[in-house]
C-alpha cells in the first residue's frame, strides 16, 4: 500500500483500490482498481439514541498511523446526542472496513451508516446527507416473495430477522443470511458487510436505503441496546471480488477473521452419516389431504394418518432415511406435548421407524406462546405474550425439560427438530422481555437452548432451521431453504438460496425441501435437481396438493432412482462436498 498527504487531504493506494481523504469535506472518496470512482462516502455516520436524533456539530483533522499490514485513518467528532464520536478507516491490501465508536448514555435507536445529520461547517449547509454512489447494480443475497435478488442502486434493500407474508415484511425465507450487500461497479464488485463482533448483534435489520447517486446502510436497534460510555458499533467491511457471490465468501472469510464468529462455530463437527438420508415429510401430504376435504393442514398430523403415509411409500419402494412429523403434532406449539387424539402413541411411532432403519424429526413453531404462562412471555407494552421468552430463567428450564421429553429414550424418543417460524423473533421499540438479548443475539440464543439441551440428551441429534447466517452455525446442524415461491422460477430460486447457504454455512447440511410446488411437472424437475443442492426432501405421498394432480407409477420410480443414486454417492460429511471454486 502507498499513502499519499497533500494539503492536508490523504490517498491511500492499495491493490484492489483506491481511498481518498479529501481536507476540506467530510467524505472519502472510493475508486477501483482502474481509477474509476465507485462511491463517495459521507464518514459522519449517525448514531441515533431512541429519544432523539444525533447531529454531528464539529469534527476534528483525520489522525493517520501507519503499521506494517494495516493504516488506520481516525476522524474524532463532536455530537448533539453523545459525547465524544469516533470514526476509523482500517485498511489492508485487499479491503477496508469502518467502525464508529461513540462515548456517552444512550440506548440505541438506529445506526444510519454514511448518512447523518451535520452542522458544523457553513460551506455544506446543514441537514442530512447521504454518500454518493456510482453502482450499477445492487444485490441481496435474502431471498423473498418475489425471488428478485437484484434491485436498482437508486432503491432500497432489506435484509432483516424477522418477516411474514405481507407487503414490505416478504423476505422471511433465510432468518437471516448475511448482512452483506454488493454492488457492481465498472469492474467488478464491491461488497458491504455488517461484521458484528460475537455478542454484538444486537440488531433487526439492515437496510440499504438508496436514491438517485446518493445511498446509506441503516441498522435497526428498537432501543433494546443501552450504551453507558464507550461503546463501538459494528464495523462495515469493504470487499472487491470479480462477481456477486465472491463478494459475500469475502464477507464470511472476514467474520471467521475477524473473530465474529464464534470458535465453535467455525469448526463444526462432522455429524453421523444419517443425517443425510432423503428425507420425508408429512407437511405436503397433509396439505394434500387438507385440500381435497376442504379441511385445515395442521389438523391432519395425525399418527395414523402419517402411518399410511408411509405404508405408501413403502409399497412403492420408497424408504426414507428421516421421517419429520410437521404441524400440528402437539396439543400447544408453547408446551410441545402430544395431542393424544392425534397421536395416542407417539413413543410407538417412533420405535416403529427406528425398527424399520428410520430416524423421526419433530415439527417446532418458534416463538409461539400457545400454551405457555404469560410471565415466561415476551410482551408488548399492552401486556399481550407475543413469543416465548428464552431470556427468563423459567422459560429455558420449561423449553429445556421439552426438549428432553421429546428426545429421551423415556419421553418419545425422537431424533431432532425441525425449527420453523424463526421469522415470527420479536421486533418493535416497546417489546418487553426479561433479559437484554435482541436481534441476532436474541435468536442465538433461542436456538442455542434447544441445542444444547438437544446434544446433551442425544448427542446426535439433528438440527434443521433456515436461519443462514456464519454467527448461527454452531447451533444449526442442517439448513432448510424453505418454502418455495410456486409463482417463480422454482429451480433458479432454490439454487440461488442453496448457494447462499454453501457460503454462509459451509459446514452445514443443507435440506434441499420440496413444498410448495406449482404442478407435478416442476415437482418432476426439482426432484432431478435437489441432490444437487442437498439433502433430498420429499413432502408429498400420493397428490400434488396444489393441483391434486395423483403421483403415478413412473414418479415413484422416478424418486427411487434419484435417491439410490444420491445414496451411493454421499459425500462423506458435512459440506456435501462443495468447494469455493462452485460458489
Amino acid at each position: 500500500m502507498r499513502l499519499e498527504t497533500d494539503h492536508g487531504g490523504h490517498r491511500l493506494i492499495a491493490k484492489h483500490y483506491a481511498l481518498t481523504f479529501p481536507a476540506d469535506r467530510p467524505f472519502v472518496y472510493i475508486e477501483g482498481a482502474d481509477g474509476t470512482r465507485i462511491a463517495e462516502l459521507f464518514v459522519l455516520s449517525g448514531v441515533h439514541p431512541i429519544d432523539g436524533r444525533d447531529d454531528t456539530v464539529s469534527i476534528e483533522p483525520w489522525q493517520v498511523r501507519q503499521g506494517p499490514e494495516e493504516v488506520e485513518f481516525c476522524l474524532r467528532a463532536a455530537s448533539s446526542a453523545w459525547d465524544a464520536k469516533t470514526y476509523r478507516f482500517l485498511c489492508s491490501p485487499q479491503g477496508f472496513a469502518y467502525e464508529i465508536e461513540v462515548e456517552g448514555p444512550g440506548r440505541l435507536a438506529e445506526v444510519d451508516y454514511f448518512g447523518g445529520y451535520y452542522s458544523g461547517h457553513l460551506r455544506w449547509g446543514s441537514g442530512f446527507f447521504w454518500s454518493g454512489q456510482l453502482f450499477l447494480l445492487g444485490f441481496n443475497p435474502e431471498p423473498n416473495a418475489r425471488e428478485v435478488n437484484y434491485f436498482a442502486p437508486a432503491s432500497c434493500s432489506t435484509i432483516n430477522l424477522a418477516g411474514v407474508p405481507l407487503p414490505g415484511r416478504d423476505d422471511w425465507f433465510f432468518t437471516p443470511p448475511p448482512f452483506c450487500f454488493a454492488f457492481q461497479a465498472p469492474e467488478g464488485w464491491l461488497g458491504m458487510g455488517v461484521e458484528a463482533r460475537p455478542g454484538e448483534n444486537r440488531f433487526v435489520e439492515a437496510r440499504y436505503n438508496g436514491q438517485d447517486a446518493g445511498f446509506y446502510l441503516s441498522l435497526l436497534y428498537e432501543g433494546h441496546t443501552a450504551v453507558n460510555g464507550r461503546y463501538r458499533l459494528p464495523r462495515i467491511g469493504f470487499y472487491f471480488a470479480p462477481n456477486e457471490y465472491q463478494a459475500l465468501v469475502a464477507h464470511v472469510d472476514s467474520l471467521r477473521a475477524a473473530g465474529a464468529v464464534d470458535p465453535a462455530t467455525a469448526l463444526a463437527s462432522a455429524g453421523p452419516r444419517w443425517w443425510q438420508e432423503p428425507l420425508f415429510c408429512g407437511w405436503g401430504a397433509q396439505c394434500a389431504l387438507a385440500r381435497r376435504e376442504e379441511g385445515r393442514a395442521p389438523d391432519y398430523a395425525s399418527q395414523s394418518l402419517y402411518e399410511e403415509f408411509l405404508q405408501t411409500l413403502e409399497e412403492r419402494n420408497l424408504s426414507p432415511g428421516t421421517v419429520v412429523i410437521d404441524d400440528k403434532w402437539q396439543r400447544t406449539y408453547g408446551q410441545n406435548e402430544a395431542d393424544p387424539d392425534k397421536w395416542p402413541n407417539l413413543p410407538g411411532f417412533v420405535a416403529a421407524q427406528h425398527a424399520a432403519g428410520r430416524r423421526v424429526l419433530l415439527w417446532l413453531k418458534a416463538w409461539d406462546p400457545e400454551g405457555v404462562p404469560a410471565g415466561e412471555c415476551i410482551t408488548n407494552a399492552g401486556g399481550l405474550p407475543i413469543a416465548v421468552d428464552p431470556t427468563n430463567p423459567a422459560f429455558e428450564a420449561r423449553l429445556r425439560a421439552a426438549v428432553r421429553r421429546m428426545l429421551s429414550p423415556g419421553g418419545y424418543d425422537a431424533d431432532g427438530f425441525k425449527i420453523d417460524f424463526t421469522a415470527r423473533i420479536p421486533s418493535g421499540p416497546a417489546i418487553r422481555l426479561h433479559g437484554d438479548l435482541w436481534g441476532l443475539e436474541l435468536m442465538k440464543h433461542y436456538l442455542w437452548i434447544i441445542h444444547d439441551e438437544a446434544k446433551a440428551t442425544k448427542p446426535d441429534a439433528l438440527i434443521i432451521a433456515h436461519t443462514t447466517h456464519p454467527y448461527l452455525a454452531g447451533v444449526v446442524d442442517m439448513i432448510r431453504l424453505n418454502d418455495i415461491n410456486v409463482d417463480r422460477n422454482v429451480l433458479a430460486a432454490m439454487t440461488h438460496r442453496a448457494r447462499v447457504a454453501r457460503i454462509a454455512c459451509p459446514e452445514a447440511l443443507i435440506d434441499a425441501d420440496n413444498w410448495p410446488i406449482p404442478d407435478l411437472a416442476t415437482w418432476r424437475e426439482y426432484v432431478r435437481l435437489q441432490p444437487a443442492l442437498g439433502v433430498p426432501s420429499l413432502y408429498y405421498a400420493s397428490h400434488i396438493d396444489a393441483t391434486q394432480e395423483p403421483l403415478e407409477a413412473e414418479d415413484y420410480r422416478l424418486v427411487e432412482e434419484i435417491w439410490a443414486q444420491y445414496r451411493v454417492r454421499l459425500a462423506p460429511g458435512p459440506g456435501q462436498g462443495h468447494t469455493r471454486a462452485e460458489l
